[in-house]
Parts: structure tokens; C-alpha cells; sequence
């Protein structure tokens, strides 16, 4: 009988074993690779979604799902027409800042800051995936990052957000504050009074910058208020503090900050830097975890991806939170006990990878325009691909180009398309553009000079409009199709050209890279491969067809 039972146990603990093993899933960071800033999550039942900053580009604010918190899918996008909202006149670091998004009582919301014109707005839906409502002002909401928590118990809500100093009366540049209103998640308005809830951040004497990306949380009767201090560079950082009280006084935490990674050494191999902007989210296993924004520059400060989204497990203790509190580096992936679910379709998000976009069904929701989309200027067809209009906008101006873009979201990477237009003169050109803003970016294009068809490489000029030819070779008149590639190698870019789609010819390597940087640029954005096509200035009844985009990705880190 012992020997029964004996055998019964082994047995048992046996598939335990294997059940256990099965469900352990390795979390890679960064789990949206390239420009995917300011994450925000929510969970609703066994289903993730998350929402990350898109400033300019057009549609704004993807939507990203998941079962695991591994694989990401997008299913649409906040803002996907004109009619909500365009960013037509701005800066294309410009635009949506910070969105936030949460869920209650079958209702999903997401707050944002159209930093320029609408101010802060929340729009609606029942699924994720849209429809989405047109966005609904909230002008007495007065600062950027605005979020909603919604307190069950008391069947509340309450929208907080960084605002000005005092009396508007800053005692150091970057001093800010945090404040909320209630708010009525019914009628979409706030209730009642302003009440600031933090002054400057967790120490005021130490002058500290920024306090933004605000979050509360409330566990075993407390509220958590935690939000980025110290500017989104190299400083940045995640500080909570707690109340008894949604409405304060919120005490911080003497472990302050909860996640930064400025106190490593910056000569560190494979760096992860300038983390903070954070959230929580129960996962799949049981456990918390921490979705933030960060960066993995190729040397210093230089970055040419953009902030991306990590994640990392969160651990509790004296009823605090703690991420990684600066003495240990962000890793490159984390075990878990989370069962991995693959969801079919849409593209790869996270670890090295490669993709070919083929137009023939239509345009991914990942795809990127420029402050709108103007649906007369391009079609998609199985035979052609996608064809571009020849607009007289370009991607200098402030306004609406021939262009669709994918974003860069490797340091090591190469883009291909392959090209078929015959241009009319030298204001014409399509081709293959790597694009940081609109004063910071190269372009490989087909052309005309004179009576020869051309291949140029051209650089944009941070202070004009102009754009300076790098190089120019000349090809064969009529060539039925050119392809064109651009190679990223970290502070490198080289720029390629076949004729045959076999055989590459070298237009020009080792182009400044650190010039395509978000530090070089000044900017919050981070870069994108775009198929563009324009007359310059002219009207044009031509069009350039691109019959396929392919990327590859390959970062060393990732491996």
C-alpha cells in the first residue's frame, strides 16, 4: 500500500514538474522594440492592451493586445480618423503626449494631451479595437499626462495629472506639480475642485524636475501614487508615494525611486538607460509586474529607435513596491511562470526579427502617416503594391506628404523596397527615406537630371528646407523596377541600390548616424523607414508603385 502511494506521489509530482516547465515563459525585453513610448496597460479579465505615445504621426495611439505579456498584437489604433483629431501644422515631435488607458464597467477609456491645440481630451469604446468616440475636451484639466483611476468600492473616479507649480510660480525650471479632480465617468467631465496632491516630487528641497506620468494604485487599504521624475533622459526615473486617502496627504516612500538606472556605470556593456514613465498590471501567474519606457543607445546618449517599452517583474516589501531600484541593471529578459499564448497574425514585436509587407491586402495598423491620412493620395492592390500620388508636399514641410512609414526598431537593421516609377523631371523623385523629423533624415530616391534617370542620395539641412545631394549615379533609362535598401549598424547607415534585385551596388556607407538621433534632433521621437514620393513643390500626375517593404532586425543584445 505504501508502495502504492509511494508511486501515486512520484507520479504526481512528476506532471507537476512537466506542467510547470510548460508554463514557464521567458519575458523579452524590450517587449515593443523601437519607438513605442510612454506605455500605459490595463487588464481586463485574461487580456492585456496597451496604449504608447505617437506625437505627429497619423493614425495616433496603437493598441496593442496580449494574453502573456510576451507577444503583442496590434489591433487598431485610438486615433484612426481625420475626423478625431490631425496634426496638420505641427512638428512631428509634436502632437499626442502620454496616453492613458483603463476599463470599468464595460467601458474602455484613454486619456491623452494633444500638447499643442486640443489640450487634454478622454475618448471611448467598448472594444479596444475600436470604434473610437471623437475625443471630448477637458479644459479645466490644465498640464499633460492625464490618467483615471477608478476607486470599485466607492464607485468613483478621479483623473490626475501634472500640472504648473503653485500660483504658476516656479522655484526652478522643471518644477511641477501633480493634481486631480474627481471625475464623472458617465458624463466625461471633472466634479468639484483642483486639489494639488504633490508639490515638485519626493523631496522639493532637492528641486526635483518633472513630475509626470502620473498612476494610483490602491492595495490592502492604501493608495499608491507613483509617477516619472527627472526628465525622460538619462535622469529619469519612477517614485511612489501612499495615502491612507485617495485625496492625500501622500507620503513618499523612504526607498525613493523605485526604478532608474543613472546610477550605473555608463561604459557598461549593452546599456539600458533613461527608464521611469512606468505602470502596474497583475499578470497571468499571480505575480505584478512593471511596464516602463527606456532606451538602448549605441554609444552615450545616442539612440536612433526611440524609447521603447520593458517590462519587469515588481516585488513588495513593508507593503512598498520596488522595480529595479538603480543598483541593478535592467535585464534583457525575465523567467516566469506565465504560459506563453501566440496569437495569430500581426507582426513581431519583441527579439530579432524580419518581415515583408506586401501591400496586397490592404496597409498593417502599425503603418505610420504623417499628421493625417489623405486617402485620395495612395491605393494598395496585389498587383501594384502600394502606389503613391506624386503630392508637392515634402517631408520638410509641416504638412501632409506621400509618405508611409515603418518604424525603425533595431540598431542593427535594414529596410528594402523595391520601386517601380519613371520620373518626368528633377522635381520628381520616389524612393526609400530613413526619418527622424522633419530637419533629420536621408533619402535614397530614383530621379531625373536632365535627360538621365539617376539614383540620388540626399541629407536633409537642420536649418532649411533644402536638402543637400550627398551623391548621384546614373542608370539605364527605363528600368522597369529598382530596389533600394538602407542598412542601420548603430551609428552607421549605408545606402544600396540593384537593378536586378541580386546584385547591390554600394551608393554610399558609414553616413552619419548620430545626425538621425533623438539627442541630435531634440526630439521625443524615434526613427522611421518611410516609402515617399514628391514633385517638390510642383503639381504632378505621376505615381511611384512599391511593391513590397521588408525589414530585418538584428540587435547583438537580443540574441
Amino acid at each position: 500500500m505504501i508502495n502504492k502511494i509511494s508511486k501515486y506521489l512520484s507520479i504526481t509530482l512528476l506532471c507537476l514538474t512537466v506542467s510547470i516547465a510548460h508554463s514557464q515563459t521567458t519575458l523579452v525585453n524590450p517587449i515593443l522594440t523601437g519607438f513605442y513610448p510612454d506605455p500605459s496597460i490595463v487588464k481586463v479579465g485574461p487580456d492585456y492592451y496597451i496604449v504608447n505615445s505617437t506625437f505627429s504621426y497619423f493614425p495616433g495611439l496603437p493598441v496593442m493586445h496580449s494574453k502573456d505579456l510576451k507577444n503583442w498584437k496590434q489591433i487598431g489604433n485610438v486615433i484612426d480618423r481625420p475626423s478625431q483629431l490631425d496634426f496638420m501644422g505641427e512638428r512631428m515631435t509634436r502632437g499626442l503626449f502620454a496616453p492613458a488607458i483603463s476599463y470599468y464597467k464595460g467601458t474602455y477609456y484613454v486619456t491623452c494631451t494633444d500638447i499643442d491645440h486640443d489640450g487634454n481630451f478622454v475618448v471611448t469604446a467598448k472594444n479596444p479595437a475600436g470604434p473610437w468616440s471623437n475625443p471630448v475636451k477637458i479644459p479645466q484639466v490644465r498640464g499633460i499626462d492625464p490618467s483615471i483611476y477608478f476607486d470599485e468600492e466607492t464607485d468613483k473616479s478621479y483623473i490626475i495629472y501634472n500640472s504648473d507649480a503653485p500660483d504658476r510660480k516656479p522655484l526652478y525650471s522643471g518644477h511641477r506639480t501633480i493634481r486631480m479632480y474627481e471625475f464623472d465617468y458617465q458624463n466625461l467631465k471633472v466634479i468639484g475642485e483642483e486639489k494639488q496632491l504633490v508639490n515638485g516630487g519626493v523631496d522639493l528641497s532637492k528641486k526635483p524636475v518633472w513630475i509626470e506620468g502620473p498612476h494610483i494604485l490602491k492595495r490592502n487599504g492604501w493608495y499608491y501614487l507613483y509617477a516619472a521624475e527627472g526628465g525622460t533622459s538619462v535622469n529619469h526615473s519612477e517614485v511612489i508615494l501612499r495615502s491612507k486617502s485617495v485625496w492625500g496627504p501622500y507620503v513618499p516612500y523612504e526607498g525613493n525611486p523605485i526604478l532608474t538606472q543613472r546610477e550605473l556605470p555608463a561604459d557598461r556593456k549593452y546599456p539600458i538607460t533613461s527608464a521611469g514613465h512606468a505602470q502596474f498590471v497583475d499578470g497571468p501567474d499571480g505575480k505584478m509586474y512593471c511596464i516602463f519606457l527606456a532606451v538602448r543607445p549605441y554609444e552615450g546618449d545616442y539612440y536612433n529607435t526611440g524609447r521603447e517599452t520593458f517590462i519587469a517583474p515588481v516585488t513588495w516589501k513593508d507593503e512598498w513596491p520596488m522595480i529595479e531600484h538603480g543598483e541593478k541593471a535592467i535585464e534583457y529578459s525575465y523567467q516566469t511562470n506565465i504560459k506563453e499564448i501566440k496569437l495569430k497574425g500581426g507582426l513581431p514585436q519583441s527579439g530579432n526579427f524580419q518581415y515583408t509587407l506586401t501591400f496586397d491586402k490592404g496597409l498593417d495598423p502599425s503603418i505610420l502617416f504623417m499628421r493625417t491620412v489623405d486617402s485620395s493620395s495612395f491605393k494598395t492592390s496585389k498587383v501594384d503594391g502600394l502606389t503613391l500620388k506624386l503630392k508637392p508636399e515634402t517631408i520638410s514641410e509641416f504638412k501632409n506628404p506621400s509618405f508611409v512609414g515603418k518604424r525603425q526598431q533595431h540598431l542593427y537593421s535594414t529596410a528594402e523596397t523595391e520601386l517601380h516609377f519613371s520620373p518626368k523631371s528633377a522635381n520628381e523623385k520616389a524612393g526609400l527615406v530613413i526619418f527622424q523629423d522633419e530637419r533629420h533624415f536621408y533619402f535614397i530616391a530614383k530621379s531625373k537630371n536632365e535627360d538621365k534617370e539617376v539614383v540620388q542620395l540626399y541629407k536633409s539641412q537642420p536649418k532649411e528646407k533644402n536638402m543637400e545631394l550627398l551623391t548621384e549615379v546614373p542608370i539605364a533609362m527605363n528600368v522597369k523596377k529598382l530596389t533600394f535598401r538602407i542598412k542601420s549598424e548603430g551609428a552607421d547607415y549605408s545606402f544600396y541600390y540593384s537593378t536586378d534585385a541580386k546584385n547591390w551596388h554600394l551608393l554610399k556607407d558609414k553616413i552619419d548616424g548620430k545626425f538621425l538621433s533623438t539627442k541630435e534632433a531634440g526630439s521625443f521621437i524615434g526613427c522611421v523607414y518611410g516609402m515617399y514620393a514628391t514633385s517638390t513643390g510642383e503639381s504632378s500626375t505621376n505615381n511611384a508603385s512599391f511593391k513590397f517593404l521588408k525589414y530585418s532586425g538584428n540587435d547583438p543584445m537580443l540574441k
